[in-house]
């Protein structure tokens, strides 16, 4: 459910707003937090709930592995969108599970009328590492 109302987004946000996305802020338009949810030193998997304001999202980027390391969003509260290079957008609600194949480029965030919020995780892989590019452009964000 879209929602521009920051009090009813934390009640239906479960997971948390977390912090400041401070160490990624550079690959973000907008304020983006962070709120870990699991330990991977303990468990060997990081989850983390990723929030975004409304308009916020992230640079184009993909997510390299020889083997394995896909990343997986479960989406949990307000809407967003995901979009592979080349393709449509697809809307994010909650309940809508995306997997990310390693070596798509891509780009994921909040619609501009709504916050979103996210469970994000990269399966477990070989030589895996994130590569960054350019923003998403204004023109094409505010046109979905």
């Amino acid at each position: 459910m879209k929602t521009m109302d920051k009090k009813v987004f934390d009640e239906q946000n479960v997971f948390g707003l977390g912090q400041p996305n401070d160490a990624f802020a550079q690959y973000f338009i907008g304020n983006s937090y962070l709120n870990g949810l699991t330990n991977p030193k303990e468990c060997g998997l990081a989850l983390a709930n990723v929030t975004f304001e409304p308009g916020c999202r992230n640079n184009w980027h993909i997510h390299h592995a020889t083997s394995g390391g896909a990343q997986i969003l479960i989406c949990t509260a307000g809407e967003g969108w995901y979009q592979e290079e080349g393709k449509d957008p697809v809307e994010l609600k909650p309940g809508v599970v995306v997997v990310i194949p390693p070596e798509v480029k891509h780009w994921h965030g909040a619609k501009k009328d709504s916050w979103f919020s996210h469970i994000a995780f990269e399966a477990p892989g070989e030589n895996t590492s994130n590569e960054w590019y350019e923003p998403v452009d204004d023109e094409a964000y505010l046109a979905l």
